[in-house]
């Protein structure tokens, strides 16, 4: 091919439709169970679901989390158990976002939200602590950090999905409430069946052994 040729067909393409976004004027729409990163949540009362099991930090594959639990004291407990996350952190230069601590964690405390577009300026911006994980204390919505790009209502489902089916995509699970209530978000809705609603439909997921 010539450079005429060549021009010719950069000429065209000038008048075709465009197939990408004018990023990050427009944005795409986000799948709803996109692992972004995590929040640490509370009850509606305010309270923190984090216990300091440390359930989290062993499972994680990447070992990119470290938490340290400590007693609660007795005259202002800070989470329902006899012990709360005194430090709990994250590296994300590391997590590679499996949601492994999401499904090991006992109390719903954990769980990843759709947010994922941040750009770290040094390393210690990449390691999120407590303060800046857990939700606001009063209308439990994650904290926006300056180096983090999410607009407003980006942070909806901010808990991101915890399985209303069993592990193995049972649809027979469907319809059923399977987490406690959020702060700023009361009792979330069950999730739909992945095979659709009604009988037949979750015979034919248990055949096909549809996953979540």
């Amino acid at each position: 091919m010539g450079y005429f040729q060549g021009f010719a067909v950069t000429f065209r393409k000038l008048f075709e439709k465009r197939v990408t976004t004018s990023y990050p004027r427009e944005k795409r729409a986000k799948p709803d169970r996109l692992h972004g990163r995590h929040v640490l949540n509370r009850y509606e009362d305010g309270m923190e679901k984090c216990i300091g099991c440390e359930l989290c930090a062993g499972v994680c594959p990447a070992n990119c989390i470290y938490v340290r639990g400590a007693d609660n004291p007795e005259d202002a407990p800070v989470s329902p158990g006899e012990r709360y996350g005194f430090v709990y952190e994250i590296n994300y230069l590391r997590c590679i976002h499996c949601d492994l601590c999401v499904e090991a964690c006992p109390t719903e405390a954990i769980t990843e939200t759709k947010l994922f577009e941040f750009s770290f300026t040094n390393r210690s911006d990449a390691i999120y602590t407590k303060a800046e994980l857990l939700v606001d204390a009063e209308t439990g919505r994650p904290r926006q950090l300056p180096w983090e790009d999410w607009r407003e209502g980006e942070d909806e489902m901010t808990s991101a999905w915890m399985r209303a089916t069993s592990p193995s995509g049972d649809v027979t699970y469907s319809g059923r409430v399977a987490w406690s209530g959020e702060l700023g978000y009361g009792v979330r809705a069950p999730e739909v069946g992945q095979a659709g609603d009604g009988d037949a439909d979750a015979d034919e997921g248990e055949v096909d052994g549809g996953s979540a």
